[in-house]
């Protein structure tokens, strides 16, 4: 959640992957210029996860169904774990300072959905 990642680099490595018989999706609230080539990709979800989206809730192992023609994306997961995931929701900071992170908190802070611009208005007193 530092405004909207550019995700092509990940494109080499998940072809590999699937040229190794894996089975690889991109499913992503970034942008990605250029086309995925192989990879099934589902990208620019929007609401976006810093901004509470559903993607913020997905978990490893979750199963995401992905409808192309309707147009459509679920994540198969429970209606009760659903509701309780949305209280484990990290915020963008939760990470902590270290590897540099603590340099861009104030962009992660202030970033809100492509939307909308990618940027909330940032607060006058105190720049």
């Amino acid at each position: 959640a530092n405004g909207m990642p550019e995700l092509h680099k990940l494109t080499p490595p998940l072809s590999v992957l699937l040229s190794r018989g894996f089975k690889v999706a991109l499913v992503t609230d970034g942008r990605m210029s250029g086309a995925s080539g192989k990879v099934p990709s589902a990208i620019h979800i929007h609401p976006e996860a810093i901004s509470g989206g559903p993607l913020a809730r997905v978990r490893d192992g979750d199963v995401i169904e992905v409808d192309a023609v309707a147009g459509t994306l679920n994540i198969l997961a429970g209606a009760d774990d659903w509701t309780a995931r949305a209280d484990a929701v990290p915020s963008p900071n939760a990470a902590g300072p270290g590897m540099g992170r603590e340099l861009f908190g104030m962009f992660r802070t202030f970033a809100d959905d492509a939307e909308s611009g990618g940027s909330a208005m940032l607060p006058q007193a105190g720049l």
